[in-house]
């Protein structure tokens, strides 16, 4: 039997406060952004409206491997906690597109970098009041990989980071054209129209 495939309302009822009012706050005041913009400009979920169906996507995705994980050996972390991150992991994307003469999305200059992009995430975290503790930083700073930072000294990426890292890669490079427009495989699995 498949599981469940909820949509981000859904999920984010699932975040613990203060950060699920401060969640559901974001998704509404800017859902037409995010169901207007790419979820990538070439790689994963790059149609229009594809950001609000990639942060579906990997929401659900990282709900299935929390289970399967936290069912074998505890979790020191919650699924509230990467719901969370993975909700707000990407949350610059929708602003770091314009479109340009030829109609399609290009990066806006000011956010093509990656330390650019994490200042602009923070900034529109603390916009919204969005309170992290250290891991979910952590999970934030590294949900795309530890890039640069990576190190044999230490460990960079915490286990948080870790499983939404997973996640990210199950979506944007296994499941990048899903969900599918017409019968996806995953029940009420579906992209989002405006």
């Amino acid at each position: 039997m498949k599981p469940n495939y909820y949509t981000v309302e859904q999920m984010l009822e699932m975040i613990d406060e203060p950060n699920r009012t401060a969640c559901f706050r974001i998704l509404s005041e800017n859902r037409k952004l995010f169901q207007t913009v790419q979820g990538s400009t070439n790689n994963h979920q790059n149609w229009h409206g594809g950001y609000f169906d990639h942060v579906q996507e990997i929401m659900n995705i990282v709900i299935v491997l929390y289970e399967l994980i936290n069912s074998i050996r505890p979790q020191p972390f919650s699924l509230s906690d990467v719901l969370l991150v993975v909700f707000l992991h990407d949350i610059e994307k929708p602003w770091k597109y314009e479109m340009a003469t030829d109609g399609q999305f290009q990066h806006i200059e000011s956010l093509r970098t990656k330390d650019a992009q994490h200042e602009f995430r923070a900034k529109k975290l603390k916009e919204y009041g969005v309170l992290l503790t250290p891991e979910q930083k952590n999970g934030m700073k590294y949900v795309e990989g530890e890039l640069n930072d990576y190190t044999n000294r230490r460990r960079v990426m915490g286990p948080l980071a870790a499983l939404c890292h997973l996640a990210d890669v199950t979506s944007a490079r296994i499941w990048f054209n899903h969900p599918m427009e017409q019968n996806d495989p995953w029940p009420n699995a579906r992209r989002i129209r405006d």
